[in-house]
């Protein structure tokens, strides 16, 4: 038989300071993930090609406009292991303050999770494009736009539980 700590408490009954102190938080930590995206998209890694010659190189290339070079071990291990920490971070606190939110048991319970398994499958994934599995290219992509959408509709529920849901006590 399981046990189950039943949860009332939501967001929403958290006195006003404190939910402009969640909401401006969700902000900040939105600005800094959409500032990350917005370098994913400069660097040109949205397409399966981009991705190889980021992580790959080019330089077999010799009509590239922009020349790159195989990331090193110690620069794999770098990129890997700060995002990897860092957007676990991210999704742990937006999944805590998702949790206090009035949503969807089923809806939740992947929100609560799904992140995670892209992060493994994203960082994963440009781990094994590097070791020369060139099709990781096309998981990294999925489970990066699934990470995104993850993002989005949490910070959708967060936003909607603190500011628009009515106060029921």
């Amino acid at each position: 038989m399981e046990n189950h700590i039943k949860n009332n408490f939501r967001l929403r009954q958290l006195p006003k300071y404190a939910k402009l102190a969640c909401a401006v938080f969700v902000l900040a930590l939105s600005v800094g993930y959409f500032t990350g995206l917005a370098f994913v998209f400069h660097t040109e890694t949205t397409t399966p090609v981009g991705l190889e010659e980021n992580y790959n190189g080019n330089d077999d290339n010799l009509e590239t406009m922009e020349m790159k070079f195989k990331k090193s071990p110690r620069e794999m291990l770098t990129i890997i292991h700060t995002h990897v920490l860092s957007i676990s971070l991210i999704f742990f606190t937006l999944g805590l303050l998702l949790f206090f939110s009035e949503v969807p048991k089923s809806v939740k319970s992947f929100l609560l999770v799904e992140p995670y398994i892209s992060i493994l499958l994203t960082f994963g994934g440009i781990y094994l494009l590097w070791c020369g599995f060139g099709f990781m290219a096309y998981v990294v992509l999925v489970s990066g736009v699934l990470m995104t959408l993850s993002y989005v509709i949490s910070v959708l529920y967060i936003a909607k539980e603190l500011w628009l849901a009515s106060v029921r006590y």
